[in-house]
C-alpha cells in the first residue's frame, strides 16, 4: 500500500483522478487530503454524484475535516468503522472514501498519525451571503480538544505524523494571508491551540493544508495542490 498526501480539493477532483492514472494507483492505496476535500458540502444530490465519481477512482480517500463541509455523521448516513487501529466514518455505498475522526491515531505504514481537524472561515459572510454552506462545528469543540490531548496525554505526548487542515499560530504562512481580510477579525482560537499542541508533543511530522500554498517550515509541510508520500 502507497500512502500519499494532498492538500484542498475543495469538489473538485479532476487532478485526483490523473494523480492516480499517473501513478497507476489501485484500490489498496492511500490518498489523505488535508481536509476541505468538499465531498460534504451541498448535502443533496450533487454531493451524491461526486461521491460516485470518486467512487470509481483506484484510490482510498481518508480525509482530514476541513471549515468547508460538512461534518460526516450518521443523519448523511455515515457509520463507524475500525480502519487502521482507529475509527473512521465511511458510508456503506461509498467504501474508498474514508472520514477520519479527531483525536483518533492511525497506524500507517508503521507509524503513529493523529488527526486534529477543522478551522475558522474567513469568508463565513461571503458564503452565508451568497446561499452557501457554513456549519457552526467548523472548529474543534472543547470536548474535541479534550479528546485529542488525553489520547496525547496516555501516549505520553508522542505521535510520529499529525495530519491537520490548519497549522499551529506559529507556524502560519503569514505571507499567504488575503491582503483584503483584516486579521484582526479572524478567530485564531483553533491555531493558538495547536500551538500548544506542538510545544508539547514529540513528532516527526506535520502535514496541513488550509492556506491554498505550499511551503516547507521545520517539521511542518503545508499543502496545496502538490503531492506527497508519507513521512518523506
Amino acid at each position: 500500500m502507497n500512502i500519499y498526501l494532498t492538500g484542498d480539493t475543495h469538489g473538485r477532483f479532476e487532478r485526483i483522478a490523473c494523480f492516480c492514472k499517473d501513478n497507476g494507483t489501485g484500490p489498496d492505496d492511500l490518498l489523505i487530503i488535508l481536509g476541505d476535500a468538499g465531498i460534504n458540502y451541498y448535502g443533496g444530490h450533487r454531493d451524491k454524484k461526486l461521491k460516485q465519481y470518486i467512487a470509481s477512482m483506484p484510490i482510498t480517500l481518508l480525509c482530514i475535516h476541513g471549515n468547508h463541509e460538512r461534518r460526516p455523521t450518521a443523519g448523511l448516513g455515515y457509520e463507524r468503522a475500525q480502519r487502521f487501529g482507529g475509527e473512521v466514518m465511511v458510508q456503506p455505498e461509498f467504501p474508498n472514501q474514508l472520514f477520519a475522526l479527531d483525536g483518533e491515531v492511525y497506524e500507517l505504514d508503521g507509524q503513529s498519525c493523529i488527526a486534529i481537524g477543522g478551522a475558522y472561515s474567513i469568508d463565513k459572510e461571503y458564503r452565508l451571503m451568497r446561499g452557501g454552506g457554513w456549519w457552526p462545528d467548523e472548529q474543534p469543540s472543547a470536548a474535541i480538544k479534550r479528546k485529542v490531548e488525553s489520547v496525547l496525554s496516555s501516549r505520553g505526548w508522542q505521535a510520529d505524523i499529525v495530519l491537520s487542515h490548519t497549522t499551529p499560530l506559529s507556524l502560519e504562512p503569514r505571507e499567504a494571508f488575503l491582503p483584503f481580510i483584516d486579521q484582526r477579525t479572524v478567530d485564531t482560537s483553533t491555531e493558538e491551540w495547536l500551538d500548544s499542541i506542538e510545544r508539547r508533543l514529540d513528532y516527526k511530522r506535520w502535514y496541513a493544508g488550509h492556506f491554498h500554498t505550499v511551503k516547507e517550515t521545520g517539521k511542518l509541510r503545508l499543502m496545496y495542490q502538490d503531492y506527497a508520500k508519507l513521512g518523506e
